[in-house]
């Protein structure tokens, strides 16, 4: 399959000339103007070189560029559309020499003929001059040649992104500084062009993409924009605008190292950083790898002596712990809590003897008064129980003080083993634990039997005899045998009987409760 051949303006046809009828016929203004354009086309170049100074200039809301384009002698006007404006290398200035590329037109509405440019470019290094000048003016205008506004590049890069041509110089001076100074860097090379049309563009593209795709690359440091030595005109592409703002877009560092020493470009201006060559490019942004590794040695060495005076001190620390007297003897607070906890317990043990014992005195007197009162079964219980209280209350006591002694020899054993002070806090914290709660049940111990004995008490004042004779009542015994008279069978006449009442006794002769009474 054959391949369609590019379009070449230069090979349409131009349009035939209106016909006309008869000679003598008269023309519009239409197509007089027509027919010189269809005449221009036919007999001129479709690409026309015209050397000049621009006169005029107008750009209005459209955003194409109108301006005349004179000499010593004559003027021609000149249009520079919106989309070949925006690549041009510099925007048409009052007054500047330049060389525009186009065609010759005719605009038929106005039958005035121009020139339809599709290239400018300046003039010799004056009008380069004049139109670096400019925008450099333009851009501090802006702020963006501001010193503060530039960042400081990172001390130790791991990866460093180039922006030149493949085939330059600059790209194998670059490579050889790196290796040679700090070798563990990766370079990933972005190539463009470097000079001549759409250099510009390029290089702004460049430094879009890697800014997008920097996380997917593993991240990037640092971006070098460099081309070695050349003409002012070589360098152009580093003097456009559109470089200069893609730098400035940049969220990453860039290094500006164009041309020689003596070489200043726009790019040098609003980059991070200029270096005067590319060597130096790569020298600003790596460490030096012997005077690193000095560095490293005397920081060791400074980190070295200072963890052996601490580890000194340390251990001058430790052994005066070691030397104190919780240390040196951990046992012994340890013995001097547990004498203090036998001597409570013995303390309390002898606190609640004590009160066993007036508590035994008080059931004692109970008793008596349960003797007295001839309560015999409900006193024997009662004093069966009494007794058995203290054998059960020393038996309870016994066991819990050998329960806690065997507690506290299980904490003194694992006291070697954890350190003593948290064990002497355990256990003084236990014994104190431990004499809450003994006093607290000797204690309600105490209070129960007080409690029990005045129930008891209560008890035996209601089965208490005297208690029912103050009622009313009385006793009546046999006053020869004592024998308590229950029933009126046990009654005889003449027999002699004993009365019981509440404050004495009296003696009294019954008479036979089977026999009538004279006087009854």
């Amino acid at each position: 399959m054959s391949q369609r051949p590019l379009f070449d303006p230069s090979r349409v046809p131009p349009e035939p000339p209106p016909k006309r009828g008869r000679p003598d016929e008269p023309l519009s203004v239409r197509q007089v103007n027509e027919l010189v354009r269809g005449a221009l086309q036919a007999h001129l170049a479709p690409t026309l070189h015209v050397v000049g100074e621009i006169g005029d200039v107008s750009r209005p809301a459209s955003g194409h560029c109108y301006f005349t384009l004179r000499d010593d002698g004559a003027e021609i006007s000149c249009v520079l559309w919106r989309s070949a404006l925006s690549g041009a290398k510099v925007p048409p200035q009052q007054g500047m020499q330049v060389i525009v590329s186009g065609a010759l037109d005719v605009y038929v509405p106005r039958g005035a003929y121009q020139l339809i440019v599709r290239r400018i470019e300046p003039r010799g290094a004056g009008a380069l001059e004049l139109a670096f000048r400019r925008l450099v003016a333009r851009l501090e205008a802006e702020g963006l040649t501001d010193a503060r506004r530039k960042r400081p590049l990172p001390a130790y890069p791991q990866r460093v992104a180039l922006v030149t041509s493949p085939d330059g110089a600059a790209l194998h001076d670059i490579v050889q500084t790196l290796r040679r100074r700090f070798a563990a860097m990766d370079v990933l090379l972005m190539p463009v062009r470097v000079q001549g049309e759409g250099a510009a563009q390029q290089i702004a593209a460049a430094l879009e993409t890697i800014n997008r795709l920097a996380d997917a690359l593993g991240g990037i440091d640092v971006i070098i924009v460099t081309r070695g030595g050349g003409s002012l005109e070589d360098l152009w592409a580093f003097n456009e605008e559109v470089v200069a703002r893609a730098i400035v877009a940049s969220r990453i560092p860039v290094v500006s190292a164009v041309g020689h020493e003596v070489d200043v470009t726009v790019s040098d201006l609003v980059a991070d950083l200029r270096a005067a060559t590319p060597t130096a490019a790569a020298e600003r942004i790596t460490p030096d790898r012997a005077a690193l590794l000095e560095r490293l040695s005397r920081d060791a060495a400074r980190v070295s002596r200072a963890m052996r005076q601490r580890c000194a001190a340390h251990r001058a620390e430790l052994r005066r712990l070691l030397a104190a007297y919780p240390l040196a003897r951990p046992l012994e607070p340890l013995r001097q809590r547990a004498q203090r906890l036998d001597e409570a317990l013995a303390a309390l043990l002898r606190a609640a003897a004590a009160r066993i014992r007036h508590a035994q005195h008080r059931v004692r007197d109970a008793a008596a008064a349960l003797e007295r009162t001839a309560a015999g079964t409900l006193r024997r219980r009662l004093l069966a129980r009494v007794d058995a209280a203290p054998r059960r209350f020393e038996l309870a006591h016994r066991r819990l003080l050998a329960r806690e002694r065997r507690r506290l020899d299980d904490w003194t054993g694992r006291s070697v083993r954890r350190g003593p002070e948290r064990v002497i806090g355990r256990a003084e914290e236990r014994l104190q634990q431990l004499m809450q709660r003994l006093l607290a049940g000797a204690t309600a111990l105490v209070a129960r039997g007080r409690m029990r004995l005045e129930s008891l008490t209560q008890a035996a004042a209601a089965h208490d005899p005297q208690h029912i004779l103050r009622r009313g009542f009385a006793v009546v015994k046999d006053a020869r045998s004592g024998k308590l008279l229950r029933s009126i069978t046990d009654v005889r006449e003449g027999l002699r009987i004993e009365v019981h009442v509440a404050d004495g006794r009296f003696k009294a002769t019954a008479d036979d409760p089977a026999q009538p009474r004279l006087f009854d």
